[in-house]
């Protein structure tokens, strides 16, 4: 990885790397360009009426940080620890030792009927979000994530932190957005999940109350196959239901 140096005097806009960067990475916005130079990954100069200039060792730069994310699922932390590193000229540290598992940050995996598997309800190593992070990784604005909480989409942690679905579930709203789709269009889509998840608490409840030692590994296992049952079988009627309406 090339080290960040001062960039030229004719630099690029950040519209322009923009433009070179989204070939490879579709989902980068300027807003997350914008935030990776709050938290010190990039340091574009500035031309005398404060425009931000970007040298090629800038772009290159964005570039490891935007793999390192999608590739390896590093916090930003890490890399830019492994950015500093490299511009000390010190090797970086391992990728594979602070790698992150897949299923944490990306669409669940399907079973080979293209449907849900208990394995993808096991819980996985946490990861958290601020509010400035996952408004970067879904490329939504603070506006849009208040119509998510206020409709009860995308719920913060105690601590305020957001979870991995959070970004998911906000990339998915920002996706249907673009056909017209509104946040307050889907709180049905929050009323049916809540309504799913309270029939399932009431299937497990009495599996967690046994005094045996197995007892939360049976609910545990429980409620893993009941949501993929619970999923598939929402995904199956909805797929009916589009042939009804395609004619297929």
């Amino acid at each position: 990885m090339t080290a960040a140096g001062r960039p030229q005097r004719e630099g690029l806009s950040i519209g322009a790397v923009l433009a070179q960067l989204r070939a490879d990475f579709p989902d980068v916005t300027i807003s997350k360009i914008r935030f990776l130079e709050s938290e010190g990954l990039v340091q574009p100069g500035r031309t005398p009426s404060g425009y931000r200039q970007f040298a090629p060792a800038d772009v290159e730069r964005l570039r490891f940080v935007l793999s390192a994310q999608r590739d390896h699922y590093l916090p930003l932390k890490v890399i830019k620890e492994q950015l500093d590193a490299a511009d000390r000229g010190a090797a970086a540290p391992a990728a594979a030792a602070v790698r992150l598992p897949r299923k944490l940050v990306s669409v669940p995996s399907v079973g080979g009927d293209g449907l849900p598997t208990a394995e993808d309800f096991e819980p996985g190593r946490e990861v958290r979000f601020t509010q400035e992070e996952l408004l970067a990784e879904a490329g939504i604005d603070a506006a849009t994530l208040a119509e998510l909480e206020q409709y009860g989409l995308v719920r913060p942690g105690a601590a305020g932190f957001y979870d991995p679905d959070a970004v998911l579930v906000a990339r998915t709203v920002r996706a249907m957005t673009e056909f017209g789709i509104e946040p307050r269009h889907l709180r049905a889509f929050r009323a049916s999940a809540d309504r799913e998840v309270g029939l399932l608490e009431q299937i497990v409840t009495p599996v967690y109350r046994h005094r045996d030692a197995d007892a939360k590994a049976r609910g545990d296992e429980m409620v893993r196959e009941l949501a993929a049952l619970s999923v598939t079988l929402h995904t199956l009627l909805v797929k009916a239901g589009i042939r009804g309406v395609t004619g297929g």
